[in-house]
């Protein structure tokens, strides 16, 4: 999809982009500036592979602060995005043959990493009717003899689903029974949350050793690329991965770090202002799309992302054209109306689409009628 749409932009078609997974928005200027200053002070070696400890000190002090988790600094690895601590912790704790639960729809990147350290992923779907939400009876079910891990992610990407605190206290619950199944919490889209509360399955008495909490810059800050993301896990863990990271990656970006610790220390104002506009963004989309029939949109509690089921859609026609499955969907709407999207095949999810509102009220207004329009025709 990326490439096709590159394709007809640069051919001269105007495309609205409804792919992408970042924030539009510009970098703080607050943490920028940190940048800046790093250079000039000579932050321009190699860093510690783990992450300085300055940062690290940091990061425990926002746990603490905003998830009411207690960590020491030799428990945090700070890598190169979020995505490299997830799988630092991935390839630490599963051997091959070794059973991954990664309730479906997920993340793309999910069951490969697992695949890559010679595991199984086992997806328990969860849809629409369920909110996106893995319950502990599914869980339960899908835990077998070679389970190791759990991979959650809250808010979710693909859905925006967000687990409250009730939610996560069952699932641990079901946990606890397991001797030795670790859990992976992706909370990389932690402040693009619309609920008002902030809920960490770590947080559940008993759960913190059996939790890798992942966390970074890139969303809540529009940091993506500046790589900077953290892990904070059991100390023995936190040991493999930093023995695993110094082989591969050595330590991340030491200027990025500096701009990291001032993103985490300074104001959150900007984190505010940004979920702000995601919201208005979200509730414009939500509105526009609710109006197309056939469409069944629900409403997300973060990330800016819409996951609409677009199963009705399927197996229609336009002028000899078949829309067979989510991909021939996605790809009519790239060719018909200019829109990109993102297929929820990748997602684990055939029938829905992923929409992501990380643009302006604008290009989103154009392109539900966009959407609209070609949608009517099949």
């Amino acid at each position: 999809m990326a490439q096709k749409s590159a394709e007809l932009a640069a051919a001269g078609v105007d495309v609205i982009s409804l792919a992408v997974g970042e924030p539009d928005f510009p970098t703080p200027g607050h943490i920028a500036e940190a940048a800046h200053e790093a250079i000039d002070a000579g932050w321009t070696k190699y860093s510690p592979v783990g992450g300085y400890l300055s940062l690290r000190e940091a990061i425990c002090g926002k746990l603490l602060r905003e998830n009411g988790l207690r960590y020491k600094p030799s428990q945090i690895v700070v890598s190169n995005g979020a995505k490299q601590c997830i799988c630092n912790a991935v390839l630490a704790l599963v051997s091959p043959g070794d059973e991954v639960i990664i309730p479906a729809p997920y993340w793309v990147s999910y069951p490969q990493m697992v695949r890559l350290a010679g595991g199984v992923p086992v997806h328990p779907f969860c849809g629409i009717e369920a909110g996106f939400k893995l319950t502990a009876s599914q869980l339960e079910e899908a835990i077998g003899p070679r389970t190791r891990l759990i991979i959650l992610c809250s808010p979710s990407n693909p859905t925006g689903a967000v687990y409250s605190a009730s939610e996560l206290a069952a699932l641990a619950e079901v946990v606890l029974r397991h001797e030795d199944l670790m859990v992976i919490s992706d909370e990389i889209y932690e402040h693009v949350n619309y609920t008002g509360t902030l809920a960490s399955i770590a947080a559940v008495p008993g759960m913190e050793e059996r939790c890798v909490v992942v966390n970074g810059v890139s969303k809540a800050y529009a940091m993506t690329g500046w790589r900077i993301g953290f892990a904070a896990s059991p100390q023995w863990l936190t040991d493999a991965c930093n023995m695993l990271q110094g082989q591969y990656s050595s330590g991340p970006s030491s200027i990025s770090q500096k701009a990291a610790e001032v993103a985490w220390n300074g104001s959150q104002e900007c984190v505010e202002q940004m979920r702000a506009a995601f919201r208005r963004r979200r509730d414009l989309l939500v509105g526009l799309l609710r109006e197309i029939p056939g469409l069944e949109v629900p409403e997300p509690d973060g990330t800016f992302y819409l996951f609409p089921c677009v199963k009705a859609f399927l197996g229609r026609s336009f002028n000899g054209r078949r829309v067979e499955t989510t991909e021939d969907l996605a790809m009519y709407l790239l060719e018909e109306a200019h829109v990109a999207t993102v297929a929820g095949d990748a997602f684990g999810a055939p029938g829905y689409l992923r929409l992501s509102f990380s643009t302006s009220e604008d290009k989103l207004q154009e392109a539900a009628r966009r959407i609209a329009s070609a949608l009517s025709t099949l």
